[in-house]
């Protein structure tokens, strides 16, 4: 195809806040999870990008094809904290107000300190129709992102929308880990955008 699919119209251009979000199970739990724990789920993780450097992942669904979102699994990490992510995931996507809800890709992401997540955008079709949500679990004053062109600093339990489309990065210069919920929302009744049978076609896709 001659030009890149075209996003979601729906999605955020800058940042959106969500409101707070009730955290306190959920990040109670994250604290707890033991470091080999880490290694082993990290080790495992689909999203293997250079962007994010040191930055260590639980991933707990995640999209079968980078073409296309609306196709989606639970992850063997899903079952065992579905009762604390259900919670979390509702409170943050309640104000989209849609009837049927999709969540393709839902992650941990730990950046140590000193760790750098490199400028970059989330090229593949598939970040095209989701909305990008983070939900802060730790952080520190020295956590800075780069969103919507401009440097940010997101608060511990307050969910926000972000621009993956454009250049981002984040960098956190503190002595303790930044530890985000991120995951994507889509609405299953919104139409399929005109060009998705095309370009699956094209690509060899389904």
């Amino acid at each position: 195809m001659s030009a890149m699919p075209a996003a979601n119209p729906r999605k955020t251009t800058t940042v959106r806040q969500l409101g707070p979000v009730d955290i306190v199970a959920l990040r109670d739990a994250v604290l707890a999870i033991p470091e080999d724990v880490w290694a082993a789920e990290n080790a495992g993780k689909p999203n293997r990008f250079e962007a994010l450097g040191a930055t260590r992942h639980i991933v707990f669904r995640f999209i079968d094809s980078p073409r296309d979102w609306r196709g989606s699994h639970d992850r063997p990490a899903w079952a065992p904290w579905r009762d604390l992510l259900e919670p979390v995931l509702a409170q943050a996507v309640k104000d989209y107000g849609y009837g049927r809800g999709v969540f393709p890709r839902v992650m941990l992401a730990r950046m140590p300190p000193g760790g750098v997540i490199h400028p970059h955008i989330d090229a593949n079709p598939a970040a095209k129709w989701p909305h990008k949500i983070h939900v802060p679990l730790t952080t520190n004053p020295g956590v800075v992102s780069f969103f919507a062109g401009e440097e940010r600093h997101f608060p511990v339990g307050e969910a926000v929308e972000v621009d993956n489309l454009g250049p981002h990065w984040v960098r956190n210069d503190g002595d303790t880990d930044r530890i985000h919920l991120i995951f994507e929302y889509y609405a299953a009744d919104q139409p399929d955008p005109d060009w998705l049978a095309p370009f699956l076609a094209a690509s060899g896709a389904r």
